[in-house]
């Protein structure tokens, strides 16, 4: 009998320091999925899975109105036929596939309605409540990063 509590005892001191790890691991998975707050607190960006991918709208705007009082729509957009789209509601972030890291986000866009322009973008997760997301043309290196904050 006492040498299964040995047994266990030794098997607690080699597994416990490696749940951590497969904790991280595990959180780049979901990690991702959830609502964001982008930089600047301006609007809260819910990020859901669509089919293996990740994507994502605008759900909540600190200033929803426009200066007349009505809703805010995607007034920069250059397609003239999608300039009534409503702000909350509109997808921000699209076509994300997972990268070799599990806390990584490659080969997805970004649309910004400030500019009505849809960037490549990648994402990380840098913690459970942080997420850098890099939009940029042709290179990562000629791009704007934000970082967002976990909302729930």
């Amino acid at each position: 009998m006492a040498i299964w509590r040995v047994i266990i005892a030794v098997a607690l001191i080699v597994l416990l320091p490696l749940l951590p790890a497969w904790a991280s691991e595990n959180e780049g998975a979901v990690g991702a999925l959830g609502t964001w707050a982008t930089e600047g607190g301006k609007s809260h960006v819910e990020i859901v899975p669509c089919g293996e991918k990740l994507c994502g709208s605008i759900v909540w705007l600190k200033e929803p109105m426009d200066e007349e009082g009505k809703p805010k729509h995607d007034a920069n957009n250059p397609d003239v036929n999608l300039q009534a789209r409503p702000i909350i509601g509109l997808p921000l972030l699209a076509n994300f596939i997972a990268g070799d890291e599990g806390n990584v986000w490659n080969d997805g866009t970004i649309y910004n309605p400030e500019d009505g322009e849809i960037y490549s973008c990648t994402m990380t997760l840098i913690d459970g409540r942080t997420l850098k997301v890099r939009g940029y043309v042709g290179l990562p290196l000629f791009g704007k990063t934000q970082v967002w904050t976990r909302v729930n």
